[in-house]
């Protein structure tokens, strides 16, 4: 495993939810509080940036074209490129308690996103599931901090993390519907650095989960225990994708949300991205089919 480098430095506030476009050879993730749409291309290092219509707290790759996001306002479909931008409906019952938060594509196409409280104190949030013809349902709930969505190569498996439990959990996902069963505990952090934030998942099975507050990204093992770690120079580790012409290049971004002036000069790369070279490459990131 190589050094971990700055992959590029946007000074995001909340950087999150990197996606690797296999096409294009680009990376994409969200400043969610600038808001700010970032895309680096691999092969040159430029980057571009738009100010999305709404605040974009996850969003996946369209077959057709653009993306699908979660924002502030709900669902909604956007080209950053062209600027059009289509909202698609709210799912969520309680609009002011809650906001939409980490979200990612699965095998099939369907895209999902979790809810969170904004008071981080109910277990208000829930799991949805946006499928192809644009209507949702929720498949999950009683969370209070969603994050970590991420799905096992075969498509069967859905994982997620409840943050302020510390808690990475396991469904079994049904291919065909997107129903979810099993709810079972992958892995309990509860005695690691910081709290699992944003995940991927790699060609072997096993998950990288990155740790908010906890400076590093670790690699769990099909049955949730920890087989290797990255240390970062930052503390607000947010999230992280596989991703490189081999797939090979996991990206991770960062924040420096809520740090303080003395925190923020002892970490003067909090908010950039970063990449470091590793032995098993991811899979392909899927395009929501809607």
């Amino acid at each position: 495993m190589n050094d971990v480098v700055v992959a590029a430095n946007t000074d995001d506030v909340l950087g999150e939810v990197p996606v690797w476009d296999a096409d294009a050879g680009c990376l994409w993730w969200t400043d969610v509080f600038r808001p700010a749409l970032h895309r680096l291309d691999a092969a040159s290092g430029k980057v571009m940036s738009w100010t999305p219509p709404d605040k974009v707290h996850s969003f996946a790759l369209r077959k057709s074209g653009g993306l699908v996001i979660a924002g502030r306002k709900g669902f909604a479909l956007y080209d950053p490129e062209s600027g059009v931008y289509e909202p698609l409906h709210d799912p969520r019952d309680d609009s002011e308690g809650t906001l939409l938060n980490d979200g990612r594509a699965d095998r099939q196409g369907r895209f999902w996103a979790g809810s969170m409280d904004k008071m981080l104190k109910r277990p208000s949030g829930q799991l949805f599931r946006l499928d192809a013809d644009g209507t949702s349902q929720a498949e999950a709930d009683g969370i209070t901090l969603s994050n970590g969505v991420a799905f096992s190569p075969d498509g069967g498996t859905l994982y997620y993390a409840d943050s302020l439990q510390k808690i990475i959990y396991a469904y079994d996902l049904a291919v065909d519907t997107g129903t979810l069963s099993n709810k079972r505990v992958f892995a309990e952090t509860g005695a690691l650095p910081g709290i699992p934030d944003g995940a991927t998942v790699d060609s072997e099975g096993f998950l990288w989960s990155a740790r908010f507050d906890g400076s590093r990204v670790l690699r769990h093992a099909p049955d949730g225990s920890v087989v290797a770690e990255i240390a970062l120079p930052v503390s607000r580790v947010t999230s992280c994708a596989l991703g490189g012409t081999d797939l090979k290049t996991l990206y991770i971004t960062s924040a420096f949300f809520r740090l303080s002036e003395e925190q923020r000069a002892k970490q003067p790369l909090a908010g950039a991205l970063f990449a470091v070279e590793v032995e098993v490459p991811g899979v392909v990131e899927p395009r929501y089919r809607g």
